[in-house]
């Protein structure tokens, strides 16, 4: 589904604070994996998923994405096929349209349907059908402007905005990372369960080490723009955090290290 060929990118290229975030990266995703990224900071985990989007032209190699090179196509060309949630809530909705307007934005997007068009009858009787299966009552709230919703409940309607016309291809970006424990765990379980249904191929950045270790059927370990770890299958269904870590190490003669990663 997706092939990263010999990817680099340098940032602040010739001058002191020159950084090269993908150096010479490679990766095969096949269709319906569902990938968990972790490595330290500046690893290149989200540069990555930057550079699949196509919010930054990469300096070489090429991006392949359903047998299509997408390496020189602009990023709101791809976003009809790419579906993105991001660290903070407040991004992926529209804060000043309500429910039900930013879910028919959503829905509308792949075949350029007027946002009017999108909000008949029909329409809001499946957008209640999507929210129904959540425990946040959203479905009685479509009229509701989303700026109202906790982070929370933000971070599960831009999940189901971005997944409700099934992408090619899902990039989570520490989606839970800015929620409290209770509300991640739902936001996690909700992930699971549309990821599976639809079998969507799925990248998905975490600096939660339990969560990486159990979501998913790929685990990828980046370092200094590379990837060092690939684990899956039986390896990956029986990893502990002490092994992975133990494992980096003699891996890369260091320990790894990150203020910001959580074991459990």
């Amino acid at each position: 589904m997706v092939i990263l060929e010999h990817i680099h990118k340098i940032f602040h290229r010739n001058t002191p604070n020159e950084n090269h975030a993908l150096a010479d990266l490679s990766l095969e995703i096949q269709d319906g994996d569902f990938i968990t990224v972790i490595g330290s900071n500046g690893a290149g985990k989200s540069t990555m998923l930057n550079a699949i989007a196509g919010v930054f032209p990469i300096d070489s190699g090429r991006i392949i994405l359903d047998g299509q090179d997408i390496t020189n196509l602009p990023e709101h060309k791809r976003a009809a096929f790419i579906g993105r949630v991001f660290q903070d809530p407040m991004l992926g909705t529209a804060p000043s349209m309500t429910i039900e307007e930013n879910l028919s934005m959503a829905y509308a997007r792949p075949n350029n349907m007027s946002l009017r068009w999108g909000l008949d009858f029909n329409r809001r009787k499946i957008f209640k059908e999507y929210l129904k299966n959540l425990p946040l009552g959203l479905e009685d709230r479509l009229t509701t402007k989303v700026k109202l919703l906790s982070g929370g409940q933000r971070q599960a309607l831009t999940l189901i905005m971005a997944t409700m016309k099934k992408p090619k291809l899902l990039l989570l970006d520490e989606h839970t990372a800015a929620l409290d424990p209770k509300t991640a765990i739902l936001v996690n379980s909700l992930t699971e369960e549309i990821v599976h249904k639809n079998k969507i191929t799925t990248i998905m950045v975490t600096h939660n080490l339990e969560h990486a270790i159990k979501m998913g059927n790929r685990l990828i370990m980046m370092h200094k723009g590379r990837i060092v770890m690939d684990i899956k299958g039986e390896e990956k269904a029986t990893m502990t955090i002490p092994r992975l870590l133990n494992k980096f190490e003699q891996l890369q003669g260091e320990k790894f290290v990150d203020d910001r990663v959580m074991l459990a």
